[in-house]
């Protein structure tokens, strides 16, 4: 009986999940496997792939082909080298960071609300910036008074040497 190591797709249409599974060379794609032994989830980033290296070591042996996919997730994880005795060839596999745990983030929060401005440093900050528009808005009436006292010294010469 041939045997080929596959993926079994799972998921909806534009987010595929993956089994990596044992079947038969002959059953359809998503049909009766003889044991599941990992994982493929490609739309994660970095893609997340988890394979039994064992189990992939022993069908490997027995004689189960990878299809081409499988073959280049076996690649990535060192199954594939491992299997075929290269030295030194370990996998690529690339690990996504571990993400902090909700409660770590919400004590991060919780300490800088306590270490953040206080009311009145808001407060302070807000009518500060009140002062400046009324000053700046001071200036350019000031601005526009004086120019138009000059404006109208300027027709009163005008007129007077007429």
């Amino acid at each position: 009986m041939a045997v080929k190591i596959k993926l079994q797709r799972l998921g909806k249409i534009r987010t595929p999940h993956y089994r990596v599974v044992i079947a038969d060379a002959r059953t359809r794609r998503d049909g009766k496997v003889i044991e599941n032994i990992g994982i493929y989830e490609p739309k994660e980033n970095p893609s997340v792939i988890k394979i039994d290296s064992e189990r992939a070591q022993y069908w490997l042996g027995v004689g189960a082909q990878p299809t081409e996919p499988v073959l280049a997730l076996l690649k990535v994880t060192g199954d594939w080298q491992k299997f075929k005795g290269i030295e030194g060839a370990e996998g690529t596999l690339k690990v996504a960071p571990e993400k902090k745990s909700k409660l770590d983030l919400f004590n991060e929060a919780l300490s800088e609300a306590n270490n953040g401005p206080s009311v009145e440093d808001v407060v302070e900050k807000k009518r500060k910036a009140k002062e400046e528009k009324e000053a700046k808005a001071a200036a350019e009436k000031l601005a526009a008074e004086k120019a138009a006292a000059e404006a109208g010294e300027k027709d009163a010469e005008e007129e007077s040497a007429e």
